[in-house]
């Protein structure tokens, strides 16, 4: 009788052993961080816990539009809820009053024409270097960028004084471009690190593969990284747009007195007209509603980006 032991099984086209088992810890078959996440959170209970907080942290939110909604002796006598067993309370008169405010209306404006520059200045400039630094051979490039990952622990209070006389002598201080100068130069180091380790995790066999087929640097730059960078750049637009827009300190220091942004023209209010509320309460709402609609605006290209480097 024949020995059977130790013969191979039967081999595929390729000579290769049938089907097996995928090697124990090789992760082949386990679902992704994502789904893991997505189906621990599909739970009632722990959708009714993230209901919950999420009312919470509205609840500031609803109370400032309903303010903003109601006239200044009711606002005077009585708290925001009140208004769901009164609801005649309700008026847009404040909207009219904010409208006919140019103080607060000029200031919406400028703090557009800042918030918008700054952010779309850090973008196109962090996105550059932290090409040149992810994919470019040049000297000291690893000493140049630790020395703008350090600039990342330098607090903005230690530069107003020598800024302040920086922009005094170049004539940009209380000026536009000197608010906007300033909101760039402390959001590129943030700006670099953050697409530099980004435009890292593009596999160099694609970018190989563009170059052979005879895309020059500014068109990998713009026809491949930039695609592929999306969600980190949409991340970080959303960041710079809040940072810049909700900026009170460099904006009480740097903006022209006579043109202030938003924020210092709401404490401007505060300071000059104590009982004001109906221009306080709808111009905080408008100045916190437009961030909050670009925020919702680029939701999921946000989500990506964080979720990007935590997935493979």
């Amino acid at each position: 009788m024949a020995k059977t032991a130790g013969v191979p099984g039967p081999r595929g086209p390729a000579g290769a052993s049938g089907p097996s088992a995928p090697p124990a810890g090789s992760g082949a078959g386990r679902p992704s961080l994502v789904s893991r996440l997505a189906a621990r959170t599909s739970g009632g209970l722990v959708q009714a816990v993230l209901l919950v907080i999420a009312l919470f942290w509205l609840t500031p939110t609803i109370g400032l539009l309903v303010s903003s909604l109601r006239e200044t002796s009711d606002i005077a006598t009585s708290g925001w809820w009140t208004v769901f067993t009164e609801p005649a309370q309700l008026t847009v008169d404040n909207y009219a009053n904010l409208l006919g405010n140019e103080d607060i209306t000029t200031s919406l404006w400028t703090t557009m024409a800042i918030t918008v520059p700054s952010t779309v200045l850090v973008i196109v400039i962090g996105a550059l270097a932290g090409y040149a630094f992810a994919w470019l051979d040049f000297p000291g490039r690893d000493w140049v960028f630790m020395a703008v990952v350090a600039l990342l622990v330098v607090p903005v209070q230690v530069a107003l004084i020598p800024v302040s006389k920086l922009f005094n002598s170049l004539g940009l201080f209380q000026t536009l471009a000197g608010v906007v100068f300033f909101h760039v130069a402390f959001g590129l180091p943030f700006a670099v690190f953050l697409l530099r380790n980004f435009f890292a995790e593009i596999p160099r066999e694609l970018l190989e593969a563009a170059r052979l087929d005879g895309a020059g640097e500014i068109r990998l730059f713009t026809r491949v990284v930039l695609p592929l960078g999306g969600p980190a750049i949409a991340s970080l637009g959303i960041f710079q747009f809040l940072w810049v827009w909700n900026d009170m300190l460099v904006a009480l220091i740097f903006a022209d007195p006579g043109s202030p942004p938003v924020t210092v023209a709401l404490q401007q209010q505060v300071r000059q007209f104590g009982n004001n509320i109906d221009v306080l309460a709808s111009g905080a709402f408008v100045s916190m509603v437009i961030p909050l609609a670009v925020f919702f605006a680029f939701q999921r290209q946000f989500v990506n980006g964080v979720m990007a480097g935590a997935v493979k």
